[in-house]
Formats: C-alpha cells, structure tokens, sequence
C-alpha cells in the first residue's frame, strides 16, 4: 500500500494566511524570506524547507500537525515558537478525553504502514505521522533525510520551544547543536532543548532515517 498523501501543504498555509487577514508580502516579512518563495509555496511550485515550515507555523500561529489534516483548516493554536535563528493545551487527562470524544480527528490507535500521512519538504527531508492524540502537543514522526538533506539551507540554524527526542535507525546525519556537531549513526538516540540553535544534515550516500518526538511548550 502506498502512504496516504494528505493535502497540499501550500493550500493549508493560504488558507491559515488570508484567514487571519495577513497578506502575501506581510508573512513573507515576518518570516525572512520573499514573497516569491511564499507564493511559490502557496501554489505547489514549491516545498518548504523544515526550518522555513516551522518558522510559517509560528507566524500564523498553527501547529505544524495541522498541515496534516485532511478534515479541517489549521486552528490558531498555542505558538510553538520555532523560528530560524536571525529571523525577525494541555495535560495528560486533556488528551485522554479528546482522545475518547474525538475518535475522527485521531489517528490510531494503530497506524499501518500503508496508511501513513506524508509531507514532502524541500532540501530532501520527508516527514510522515505515525500518531496523533488531540490535545497532546507533540509530533510524533518517521523522518527520512535523503543524501544530501539538511533541516536549513545554506548552512542556517533553527530552534523552537519545546524538547527534541530523536531515534536513528538507519543511515546517518549530522547534528550541529549550537557550537558543537554530532554524528548519529544507528541505535544512537539525541535529546535536547529545541531552543537551543540546531540543524540536521546528511553527508552519506544513503537515506538517514530515524524516529522522531517534538514536544511543544504550551
């Protein structure tokens, strides 16, 4: 079975702009790039890089989970707050009952691997849902960095609220963390403060992929 492709990513984020009123050239501003690249997301020309997504997320104030459904628009949500460096709810028992109130938004409890919500990134980096609860503020994802993908672009770094857990299964990628660079190979796990300035890469000839958990901060 082939991953379930959901939406497109730039009808989302249109949709999220003019929804809050915000014009073309005033989110290209907001998140440091021109107002091409967001035009040329908006319409399909183009994917966002991860850094790019996040930083748009924040500045509509979505969460980037919803960009994967497919019933509903983005919802303003509590900010993750993750933005490229040098650019300009809930507890446990909340997410248990939205779980149980809103069986048609959940994905599980048992996801397949044919079943599988997928988003295709710029710069080789393709993310897909292995889960979701609502209520609970955290990305739960296969992510693949093909050879020669990165987080960032041109070397730039991200950071956002919140915590990072990643797992590597296979391939291996590079860790810039703040002023210290990390090789990941398989078996070998990363955590840190999503504050502090990051960005994955991989150097090798092979697909890096690994399991990853970002927890937003409410």
């Amino acid at each position: 079975m082939s991953p379930v492709v959901v939406p497109p990513v730039g009808a989302r984020i249109r949709r999220a702009r003019t929804a809050r009123g915000m014009s073309l050239r005033a989110l290209a501003r907001e998140i440091g790039v021109s107002a091409s690249l967001v035009s040329q997301i908006e319409t399909g020309k183009s994917q966002p890089s991860v850094s790019t997504l996040y930083a748009i997320t924040t500045a509509l104030a979505i969460p980037v989970e919803s960009l994967f459904d497919a019933g509903t628009d983005p919802e303003p949500a509590q900010a993750l707050a993750p933005t490229p460096v040098g650019t300009p709810p809930g507890t446990v028992l909340h997410a248990l009952a939205a779980f149980a109130a809103d069986p048609g938004r959940r994905i599980g409890p048992l996801v397949e691997a044919g079943e599988r919500e997928v988003l295709e990134l710029d710069s080789g980096v393709v993310w897909e849902r292995l889960g979701r609860v609502p209520g609970a503020d955290v990305d739960f994802l296969l992510v693949t960095y093909r050879p020669g993908g990165a987080s960032s672009g041109a070397g730039g770094l991200m950071r956002h609220s919140g915590t990072e857990y990643g797992y590597l299964t296979s391939g291996e990628l590079v860790l810039t963390l703040g002023f210290d660079e990390y090789v990941i190979r398989p078996g070998d796990a990363v955590s840190f403060e999503s504050t502090t300035p990051h960005r994955y890469r991989n150097d090798g000839s092979e697909p890096a992929v690994g399991v990853w958990f970002v927890f937003s901060m409410p």
